[in-house]
Parts: C-alpha cells; structure tokens; sequence
C-alpha cells in the first residue's frame, strides 16, 4: 500500500509539473501554442527561401534547418537564460503575481456603472451587433497596444522600473523564449497596466453600447491580436530580418523588434508598441528599419546577465541604488 500510495503521489505530483506546460501549449488561444510556434516556424521558412530565390539561390533541407537553427544563437548561455526564465515564469512566477493583478472586468463594470449614473445610459444601445462586435475588436486591440506602449514606456524611461525590464534586454541573441526572459515583477506591473487601460476603454464601450455590448473573441482572444499572434509575434524575438517594408510606419516587423533590442544607442527606446507602430508613431518613438546593419548586437550592460542571480536577485539591488544617468542610458 505504501509503494502504491507513493506511486500515485508522484503520478499527482507529475500530472501538477506537467499541466501549465500544456495549458501554454495545446490552447489555440495561448501566446505561446504549438499552433503559434509552427506557424511562425513555416514562415520563417518561406522568408528565407524567398529571400535566396529572390538572389537566384536554392535552398536545402540541410541549409534551411541551419538557417532556421542556427548554432551560434541556439546553443549559447543566452538561450540557455531564457529556457531557465521559460521553466520559472511557467511554473512559478503565475503563482508570485496572480494575487497581484488588478481586474480589467472589474475596472469595465465600475466605469460603466458610474458613468450610466453620472450622465445617463449610452447613446448606442440601438446598434446592430455585428457594428458592435467590430468595434469592440478594433478599440479593444488598440487599447491592448496602448497599455502596452505604456508599460514599456515607462520601463525604459523610470530608473526603478528599467532595473526589473532590464534582464529581458539582457539576451544577446533572440529566440521565441526570450519573450519569457521577463522579472515577475515585470510581469506584475504589466498585467495591472494592461487591465486599467483595457478595462477603462471596455467600460467606456459598456456604457456607450449598454445592453448591445459585447467582446467578442476568438479562442479566448481579440480576433485581431490572434491573427498577429499566428503570424507575426514570435518572430520578432528572432534572427530574422523581416522589414514589412512598405508598410513599417503601421506594422511592427520582427526588424522593428530587433531595432529594439540593438545595443546601438541610436536605437534605445525605439519602436515601443507590440503589434502596431501607431503609438510608436504618435510619440515619436518610432524607428522604421531598413537594410539590417551590419554591426547590429544585442545585450544590455549587467554583470553576470545569464545566471539566477543576475536575472532575478540583482534588479532589487538596481531598483533600490540610485542610478547614474549615462549609465542607466548605456545600459538602455
């Protein structure tokens, strides 16, 4: 009885380790799915072989699968950092920031309830659904791409919070998991921006749309982020050169995010938003890529930025010591 009892303590046991990892990967909705991740992966093929065919060159298995995978950025410490911040923020950083986080729900039936009691029911409680649906996808993905610019925003420009987004900057090479390269604290404080500026603009349609109002969603998400997500979001941390020219000034390419992430001081706190460079532009953080440069690298300052300790311990020890302006701008 004893074997047995431990037999299924571990089955338990394996079954709890095993579950957040296929709640990531099997949901079409997840930002990380399987679904996702090949369909980023089929593009990336298709760029590169359009890409040597377009200068009269073949492609193949051998030299995709290398181009796809390459060494030098797979097998170094600063993937083997962001599979370690992966396993963390998998399994424990959920548990850390999920107390923390402040409802976007919440924030929409409050907004609107004061505002029916402070002016009066909405002015479009007649509108067709399907007007209504379309709207509250269009105004709800750009309130998602807003809360997002602010976030980063004020990560690169508040010296307190640089210190904790600091560790994701800290990659020297981009892969899908360097999205994962994140502080919980980081976390922490993008999840209550996202829920105030995505709950305020939820409550402001609640209340305009009364009983007609609805968000709809696809597989649990904005219909317009899925689409970017089965396209677009998990080459951005990646080695490929995508520029979406000539449309840079309103799509962010995985060139975009490079520029980012580039070591270049002329390209510190570039190209903000996630999805869209409408913010970007309206800001002026924009900064629209060209041909790749050739010197362009990746890593913030920071002592020892692949261990445990540098990625989790040492930003409370930045985030409390005053920092020097010019080195708070290199480290950028």
């Amino acid at each position: 009885m004893t074997t047995a009892g431990s037999l299924l303590d571990l089955a338990g046991v394996g079954e709890r380790l095993i579950e957040p990892l296929l709640e990531v990967l099997l949901p079409l909705g997840s930002a990380f799915s399987l679904v996702s991740l090949a369909s980023a992966l089929l593009i990336g093929a298709a760029h590169i072989v359009l890409d040597r065919r377009a200068r009269g060159r073949k492609t193949s298995p051998r030299l995709l699968w290398k181009a796809l995978f390459p060494r030098k950025i797979w097998l170094t410490a600063s993937s083997r950092a962001d599979l370690v911040f992966f396993i963390f923020n998998l399994w424990g950083a959920g548990i850390l920031i999920s107390w923390a986080l402040l409802s976007g729900q919440a924030i929409s039936k409050g907004l609107a309830g004061w505002l029916g009691d402070a002016v009066g029911a909405g002015p479009l409680s007649a509108t067709p659904w399907p007007i209504v649906a379309v709207v509250g996808t269009v105004l709800g993905f750009l309130a998602y791409e807003l809360g997002y610019w602010i976030d980063h925003w004020l990560s690169h420009k508040v010296p307190f919070l640089w210190a904790f987004h600091k560790p994701h900057h800290t990659a020297e090479v981009l892969t899908p998991l360097t999205v994962y390269r994140v502080h919980p604290i980081e976390s922490m404080k993008f999840y209550n921006i996202a829920a105030v500026v995505s709950g305020a603009t939820g409550g402001v349609l609640a209340w305009a749309f009364g009983p007609a109002w609805h968000a709809p969603l696809a597989f649990g998400q904005n219909a317009i982020f899925l689409v970017f997500l089965m396209t677009v979001v998990h080459l951005q941390h990646s080695h490929a050169w995508m520029t979406f020219a000539p449309f840079g000034k309103w799509l962010l390419s995985p060139a975009h995010h490079q520029i980012h992430h580039s070591a270049d001081p002329v390209h510190f706190g570039k190209n903000l938003g996630s999805c869209l460079a409408v913010w970007d532009r309206m800001f002026g953080t924009l900064h629209v890529p060209g041909a790749r440069p050739r010197d362009l690298t990746f890593g913030a300052i920071a002592a020892d930025p692949h261990s445990l300790t540098g990625g989790f311990a040492t930003p409370f020890v930045e985030a409390f010591r005053p920092p020097a302006s010019p080195e708070l701008q290199a480290a950028e």
